[in-house]
């Protein structure tokens, strides 16, 4: 991972706070396969009488097509990113060319308005695989359906960045050959019905040796560890590990930034992108049992169930929802953190981790098997950690 930082100190009679301007790239999905995105020569000002802030900086990529631009806002020098940043402009987001000069245009006064200070700070983020989920609370919980899964009520989470598709089948051979080679077990050596689908038959335990093991292979510092003093990565047996905070490495998300994610920060809508589901949206089994179930093709989705089981789908065969994120509906369920527990979740939570302790792990999103109940955004479905299933799959948060 590269990083540079540049100071910048705004004039007083331009400007009313102090940027330092961090120009962060995330890893791409291997080492072996090219350099990440890098940022660099990064400036910002504060526009004269305006609450603008125009960002600049220069963005290199070896690899192929365009790369995806996040900034991250700080009120506290950079201690936490947490200010509601997102009224941006020019090149930012998804599409972004390598080229110099690039332009940025923050309207902090729609964000943030009147809250400068000279501990303000901003970060500037490449990166060709992970998405940024912006800080913020959402409405965790579905009144649509009696509540069968939990109340509504508000949570905040913290900004993190979300691997935008599932582990695909190829992703997860390639990190798994490399784990074998560095002592570590696995319960599975996983599955896939192509390259491009996503892996499947993995447990959880299986899933978070690999995201050590992924953070390894690209020279990031591994999340899990055998005891608490961090000095053992966890790479076999059967254990709940240890999570050690604040590192760049990869991890399965926690259950409240999965449903964040899958909402977009919003809430009140049972799937990504409204109410009613079809399979022109999602890979699910439809039926008339549900009446949001509006699909004209019934039973397992006709374009995948082809040959054997699972009837799983090449990874973005579904438009992304407003985060860019594809498959948080249906295809395989996703491996989350958590412990699962009905009662833990509370309205008025900052970044719930899920309860110390418990006898089954969290999955969400639906599957390819799975009725539309199960796609929606605020259902719940638990396993026990080492259960292995064709409608098992995950997808990883990348640390800053």
């Amino acid at each position: 991972m590269k990083m540079k930082n540049k100071l910048t100190q705004l004039h007083p009679k331009r400007g009313r706070f102090m940027l330092l301007l961090c120009a962060f790239c995330a890893a791409g999905q291997f080492a072996a396969q090219a350099t990440p995105p890098s940022v660099s020569n990064v400036s910002a000002s504060q526009r004269a009488g305006a609450k603008l802030v125009d960002i600049h900086y220069d963005l290199s990529y070896a690899g192929s097509g365009p790369v995806n631009i996040s900034i991250l806002v700080s009120s506290n020098g950079a201690a936490t990113w947490t200010v509601p940043a997102k009224t941006f402009g020019g090149d930012y987001g998804d599409g972004v060319s390598p080229g110099l000069n690039k332009s940025v245009v923050w309207n902090a006064g729609a964000d943030w308005n009147g809250q400068f200070t000279t501990q303000c700070r901003v970060r500037v983020i490449a990166g060709d695989a992970f998405l940024l989920i912006p800080a913020g609370a959402y409405s965790r919980g579905d009144a649509l359906d009696g509540s069968v899964d939990a109340p509504v009520f508000m949570v905040t989470v913290s900004a993190f960045r979300l691997e935008k598709n599932l582990v695909t089948g190829e992703l997860w051979n390639t990190i798994y050959q490399y784990a074998l080679t560095q002592a570590y077990t696995f319960t599975n050596s996983g599955s896939s019905k192509a390259a491009d689908h996503p892996v499947q038959v993995i447990s959880w335990f299986d899933a978070v040796k690999w995201c050590n093991a992924r953070s390894q292979l690209e020279g990031a510092t591994p999340v899990y560890y055998t005891d608490a003093g961090f000095t053992t990565v966890y790479k076999s047996g059967q254990v709940a590990p240890f999570v050690k905070p604040g590192v760049n490495g990869y991890r399965l998300p926690t259950e409240a930034e999965w449903e964040k994610a899958a909402r977009s920060g919003g809430g009140g809508k049972r799937f990504p992108w409204g109410d009613p589901v079809t399979h022109n949206e999602a890979n699910y089994f439809s039926s008339i049992s549900y009446a949001y179930d509006t699909s004209p093709t019934r039973g397992y989705h006709p374009a995948f169930a082809t040959g054997a089981t699972p009837y799983t789908s090449p990874i973005g065969s579904f438009a992304p929802n407003a985060y860019g994120l594809t498959d948080m509906a249906g295809n395989v369920f996703e491996w989350c953190w958590d412990w699962y527990a009905i009662s833990y979740y509370t309205t008025g939570q900052t970044d719930p981790q899920g309860p110390g302790s418990g006898t089954t792990r969290v999955l969400r999103g639906g599957s390819w098997d799975g009725g539309a109940i199960y796609a929606r955004c605020a259902n719940r479905t638990a396993d026990v950690p080492a259960s292995i299933n064709y409608s098992y799959g995950f997808r990883c948060v990348r640390g800053f």
